[in-house]
């Protein structure tokens, strides 16, 4: 038996332990979840290499896991017979957490018990949540395949340190035991820990295993038997019948796969069968999870086939616009030693993509057709990620556009609440486009000088502020037949919606102006392409505009800030004859000085950023001294 060995946990693990034994009170329980949770993760890793070295299985091919608690020692123990660790692996494992874990979740706490113990599951730091009700955890492992030598003891009193020594350890697999805090005597108990198993792990296919406990009736009391029973029901719930799944077992399920503490805002559950059978258990989440922007976040659904666990997070199964949708996908057609890499090339695999895509976006439609609140929490939630699956999936492009909502000049307030459909049962008689605005801000694009004539003429305008909108309208061209316009795009033309007399005044006033434009485009000739009349503008003196090919000053400042280059080009000054100080122009002893002015300004409505403000506000002092 070799040294015993008293080894440092990771700074970040001290500081979790920290958190976990003195704060996280109001929902104990959650340990029994985590620890039964990893133990049936660790059978389903042994099922998933023994397909390729059934060796693995040594004389116990039947997994289980078993509970049990003894009152004399005030010991509780999660036992396994799946994987099990080396000594260097529960070193690993019990030490350290991933690089990212701890921050994160130290980053996400609230200071709200109740939901920072939901966020232990998480963030892969289970195992921890021991340390809730226990004061010293001691974990005897090894290694499936390994000699009964090379077992594996390690414990700690979740301090500073913890220990680690070889043992003889004839059975694979792993045996978690927790030594009661005093005050945590309740779960030295067979109904407390079978509810909370049956509340938690109903689901999990493995048995759970307790001993048996009968009524002794000269005693008075329960006697534990040596026979073991099993405590859940040891059914994957996605394989029984739906008439079988009370809609408190389904949400039951999806706190388990997500740990998120709410319900979901909806879910399905279909048996598919064709060309590629399999059973899908999907559910929208009612809240983002903190890290949905974060690139290197691993998204999609848990893959099982034929019952048997391959792989969290099979992108594969899901496309990225939908990788906040939870669930569990159980093919009957794939091998059972499907890959990442595999997943990518399998007909199958694209065929349960594209049926789950569909069955998602009919739960979807469904919601904003029936339940429009649910979908208004939905939008605000998710909005932005499934507006990229309107450039990523042209198949579903038309069923996604319906399924978009916006903030517009129609309706006060920051809810995006406003349909395609909605927009185009309100267009004015002529009008043939769906107009629209982009901006960094929803205040931005709400107060832009571009829709003064819009809102004159009581034309509906969209007002776009997401960061995805304009990389989602470079592949989104249309609505119903009706193009998508911008309104700070190209000379406005309104159509059948302006008169005669307004197009006579405006040639009349561009004609009469054409002197002062020259004056203009000298001034301005290194920042303006061209400065024209417009009668786009009813209150401001000028704005600017693009041409209609050119890439908007928006989508310039997102990629600036992205790190990327925007190719050069300069905008339109459009300036409004109708307004003093475009009129004071001309006869102005400080021509340049207005003509900059005037240029910053429109910068300025339309979100931008001035090159040189020190020059702006120089010029400015000069006009008002």
């Amino acid at each position: 038996m070799s040294q015993k060995q008293t080894l440092s946990f990771q700074a970040e693990v001290a500081q979790l332990l920290h958190l976990v034994t003195h704060s996280l009170y109001s929902n104990r329980e959650i340990f029994l979840r985590e620890l039964v949770s990893n133990a049936s993760d660790a059978c389903d890793k042994l099922r998933f290499e023994a397909l390729n070295d059934a060796s693995l299985y040594e004389d116990a091919p039947e997994l289980r896991v078993r509970v049990s608690f003894d009152k004399e020692a005030r010991t509780i123990t999660i036992t396994d017979n799946g994987i099990g660790m080396s000594e260097a692996e529960a070193i690993a494992n019990l030490g350290t957490i991933a690089k990212s874990g701890t921050r994160e979740f130290m980053g996400k706490l609230s200071g709200e018990q109740a939901k920072d113990a939901q966020l232990i599951g998480q963030f892969g730091v289970g195992f921890y949540s021991g340390y809730i009700v226990a004061d010293r955890i001691s974990v005897e492992t090894r290694r499936a395949g390994a000699k009964a030598e090379e077992g594996v003891r390690w414990s700690s009193a979740g301090t500073g340190d913890f220990e680690v020594e070889t043992i003889t350890r004839p059975e694979r697999g792993t045996a978690v035991t927790l030594h009661l805090r005093e005050g945590e005597d309740e779960w030295l108990s067979q109904w407390k820990l079978k509810s909370t198993i049956s509340k938690y792990s109903d689901h999990i296919s493995l048995p759970i295993l307790m001993r048996e406990q009968v009524w002794d009736a000269e005693k008075s009391e329960y006697v534990t038997k040596d026979e073991w029973e099993t405590v859940n029901k040891a059914a994957a719930l996605w394989a029984r019948s739906k008439s079988e799944i009370t809609d408190a077992e389904y949400k039951s399920f999806y706190e388990q796969i997500s740990f998120d503490s709410q319900p979901p805002l909806a879910y399905t559950h279909n048996r598919v069968e064709g060309r590629s059978e399999y059973i899908q258990l999907l559910y929208l989440p009612a809240k983002a999870p903190h890290d949905l922007w974060n690139r290197e976040r691993k998204g999609g659904v848990k893959l099982y086939v034929k019952r048997v666990f391959i792989m969290d997070d099979a992108q594969a199964l899901m496309p990225s616009y939908l990788r906040f949708v939870k669930g569990v996908i159980d093919s009957s057609d794939l091998p059972l030693n499907v890959s990442r890499e595999l997943l990518q090339e399998s007909r199958d695999v694209k065929a349960i993509r594209e049926g789950s895509t569909k069955r998602v976006l009919s739960m979807l439609e469904e919601l904003a057709t029936n339940d429009k609140d649910k979908y208004a929490s939905f939008w605000s939630e998710f909005g932005a990620v499934l507006k990229e699956g309107v450039g990523e999936d042209h198949a579903n492009q038309e069923r996604l556009a319906k399924l978009l909502r916006f903030s517009s000049t129609h309706a006060e307030g920051a809810e995006a609440s406003v349909s395609l459909a909605d927009y185009v049962g309100r267009m004015k008689e002529g009008q043939e486009a769906i107009y629209y605005v982009t901006a960094d801000t929803l205040a931005a694009a709400r107060h832009s000088p571009q829709l003064e004539l819009f809102r004159k003429k009581g034309i509906e305008v969209l007002l776009l502020s997401d960061r995805v909108d304009e990389w989602m309208l470079a592949h989104f061209y249309e609505f119903e037949g009706k193009p998508l316009q911008s309104v700070a795009k190209g000379a406005v033309d309104l159509g059948k919606l302006q008169d005669d007399e307004e197009k006579k005044q405006a040639e009349a006033a561009a004609e009469t102006f054409a002197p002062v434009l020259e004056k203009l485009k000298t001034a301005l000739k290194d920042r303006a392409k061209d400065v024209r009349v417009t009668t786009r503008l009813v209150d401001s003196p000028a704005c600017l505009v693009v041409e209609e090919g050119d890439m908007s000053g928006h989508l310039a400042r997102l990629l600036k800030q992205a790190g990327q280059t925007a190719p050069a080009s300069q905008p339109i000054l459009e300036v409004n004859p109708g307004h003093a100080l475009v009129q004071r122009l001309d006869a102005s002893e400080r021509f340049d000085d207005l003509a900059q002015v005037l240029f910053d300004q429109a910068v300025l409505a339309e979100g931008g950023q001035l090159e040189d403000p020190a020059a702006y506000v120089q010029r400015v002092n000069r006009l008002l001294v």
